[in-house]
């Protein structure tokens, strides 16, 4: 596993997709992760279940390169735990709401007991401030609250992304102000507390469409596919499937032009710009299908290519897997994992680094895998351990 974080160990409190990918990248760089649930397995574990025990496709993503133990942390003896485990961390991830961090001991005041330079990192619904500060939410509430998904799908039907792109995007962000924090610290010798919110992230990412209804007053409403700064930008169907297309900018507008034999649009002032394009964009999306309605997806791609246009295939998750770039890119690690018959395409850490490798080396651990493990390191004996179990503390 990479070095890059190694001495680092991050408590994994994370439930769903932000909080534990948030650790996630963090072990994948080579910190020593510890998930911590309750004794009978967090909600998330079972969702979108793939394996023969109900174990889910994210728990088993967002779960490499961690250890991961049980514990109860309602009780007198859990609590005594996580303060032990506090005591050798360097960062606490928990994306709760400020409430629910109290009633579980793991609002920053109580973990600064155990270690002053402490890092919590939290992420929630709608951040700590505002009315809507302990609101809990998921990803698709963000979307809603940011304008994204009024400006997607069409007036009649929004629509939101499949991709759960608040929830990922949170994570990330909250792992980039963890390695900053880590970074203060190193030079300052303080703790503190890093803060993402869905919300937040959704409203970074649709920053521009609310600057220009700030400025402009466009009511602007959702096109679909289609872009509404540039065009050609849409999907488009083909005689055997989809393909979309992306034309940003004078020169590549031109090259585009020419290819479907329209050079006279080159001098008309509808075009003369890419927010005129994107004003004008349904009349530009229509010439677009007619020339894609007449070749196939694979004519489509690679005359477009040839001419230097973005573009690619709509391809159904199958058609991704059986990808050859997917497969020669180094995508993806191919992980064996229990009650699943076959190895299963694990993420790879989405960044490379020139100097250091990182991969997913270790499959999502069983529940409570590393319990014994680790409570040894806390000096637990053997007996002591059985009495917990005994009592349902982990």
């Amino acid at each position: 596993m990479s070095g890059l974080l190694n001495g680092i160990r991050v408590l994994d409190f994370g439930r769903y997709i932000a909080g534990p990918y948030c650790a996630t990248l963090l072990a994948d760089l080579g910190a020593d992760v510890i998930r911590i649930e309750k004794p009978d397995g967090g909600e998330d574990r079972y969702t979108v279940p793939i394996s023969d025990q109900g174990e889910g496709a994210y728990y088993i993503q967002l779960g490499r390169n961690k250890r991961a133990m049980t514990l109860n942390p309602r009780s007198e003896q859990g609590q005594k735990i996580i303060q032990q485990l506090v005591a050798t961390a360097d960062v606490v991830v928990a994306n709760l709401p400020a409430q629910a961090l109290v009633k579980l001991g793991l609002d920053y005041a109580n973990l600064c007991k155990a270690k002053s330079d402490i890092i919590l990192t939290t992420g929630s619904a709608f951040g700590a401030v505002g009315p809507y500060a302990q609101r809990g939410g998921f990803d698709t509430v963000a979307q809603a609250m940011s304008g994204a998904m009024y400006l997607s799908g069409e007036p009649q039907q929004p629509a939101k992304s499949f991709a759960p792109y608040c929830d990922f995007g949170t994570a990330a962000l909250c792992a980039f102000g963890t390695l900053a924090a880590i970074m203060h610290r190193n030079l300052t010798g303080e703790g503190q507390v890093v803060e993402g919110s869905l919300l937040s992230t959704a409203l970074n990412f649709n920053n521009a469409a609310l600057m220009e209804e700030a400025a402009l007053n466009l009511g602007r409403q959702g096109t679909g596919t289609r872009g509404q700064y540039n065009g050609p930008t849409d999907s488009f169907k083909t005689r055997d499937g989809w393909v979309t297309v992306q034309v940003v900018g004078a020169g590549l507008y031109k090259r585009w032009a020419n290819l479907i034999e329209e050079a006279k649009w080159h001098d008309d002032k509808r075009f003369e710009s890419d927010q005129l394009r994107g004003d004008h964009g349904s009349e530009i999306s229509q010439r677009m299908n007619e020339w894609c309605q007449e070749r196939t997806n694979s004519q489509v791609v690679e005359t477009l290519t040839n001419a230097g246009i973005p573009c690619g295939e709509l391809l159904s998750p199958q058609q991704v897997l059986q990808n050859e770039h997917v497969q020669q890119g180094e995508f993806f690690s191919k992980l064996k994992y229990p009650g699943v018959e076959q190895a299963i395409p694990v993420a790879n850490h989405p960044v490379r680094y020139s100097s250091v490798p990182v991969e997913a080396v270790s499959p999502a651990p069983s529940l409570g895998q590393h319990t014994t493990e680790i409570l040894a390191e806390l000096g637990y004996s053997n007996e002591q351990q059985a009495e917990l179990a005994k009592l349902g503390v982990i």
